[in-house]
């Protein structure tokens, strides 16, 4: 069998910095030219409609968890709400993660956490953003915002909790600032992006003035792990968005979110049995 040739950005930690530095150097050059017109106004008092909430604690625990960086992965999370929370956002502005939130350094007030590098989880300044990502995540695919950039990673970092799998709880990708998440008010009324922390749970809402004629939901198909024959394996499934006519309940829209084939970064031995194919 032909040995798979390394790509430039895996050749070694230096290479690796130097991809990244060129891609985040693009990113700069793209945001310059850009016609987006991002939201400015924050707001301390809430629009009267909550359109969605999502959230949830940050800690995670298990066999092979550094606790320490899930300390400061929720200290990340906490900094990061704090840049946004009660952002307006009006129609025909946007929302880009990393135009709030900045550059993820130790001057800037972030520390150590968990971040995927190569498909791998290790420890890097900022890490634990992405949880913060795919929050805001479900809660714009819980309205008729429309999404501008989207990137995934593994949604198989750990166990699910409990045994109940959630679609969607995980696996959207940032990395500072080519790797964004982005989306856009297209509606004809404001909407507001409310994000906090209390204790080490996050926190976040919808809000808007009122109330939109559809609401929408997450369905997840053909949930499952697979071995591959390189012995890795992977969690497949498909994530559908339905929309929903408020005044008849009826399904009136059904689009394909992902097609999911996520690597599993978390001990084999704790994959569910009864949902290996």
């Amino acid at each position: 069998m032909t040995k798979k040739k390394k790509l430039f950005c895996e050749i070694s930690p230096t290479t690796y910095k130097i991809s990244l530095y060129k891609e985040i150097f693009k990113r700069h050059l793209s945001n310059l030219f850009s016609s987006n017109k991002y939201a400015k106004k924050i707001a301390e008092q809430k629009l009267p409609i909550v359109v969605s909430r999502h959230g949830g604690d940050m800690i995670k625990t298990g066999p092979g968890i550094d606790m320490q960086l899930q300390l400061n992965k929720a200290d990340n999370i906490r900094l990061a709400c704090s840049r946004f929370n009660g952002l307006v956002i009006n129609p025909g502005e946007s929302f880009s993660f990393w135009h709030y939130v900045g550059k993820t350094s130790k001057r800037n007030g972030f520390a150590e956490g968990r971040v995927i590098i190569n498909g791998k989880l290790v420890s890097g300044v900022g890490g634990g953003l992405c949880n913060l990502a795919n929050t805001l995540n479900q809660l714009v695919l819980d309205s008729p915002l429309t999404i501008t950039e989207i990137h995934h990673h593994s949604d198989a970092l750990a166990p699910d909790p409990d045994g109940v799998r959630v679609p969607y709880s995980a696996g959207v990708s940032v990395n500072y600032n080519f790797i964004d998440y982005r989306f856009r008010n297209d509606t004809k009324q404001s909407v507001q992006i409310c994000a906090w922390c209390e204790g080490n749970t996050l926190f976040t809402e919808l809000r808007t003035t009122e109330e939109f004629p559809y609401t929408y939901r997450i369905v997840e198909e053909n949930h499952h792990f697979h071995k591959s024959a390189n012995g890795n394996y992977y969690r497949i499934s498909k994530i559908y968005r339905e929309t929903i006519d408020r005044q008849t309940g009826k399904v009136v829209g059904r689009e394909l979110r992902w097609d999911n084939r996520s690597k599993v970064l978390f001990d084999y031995a704790l994959i569910p049995k009864d949902l290996i194919r």
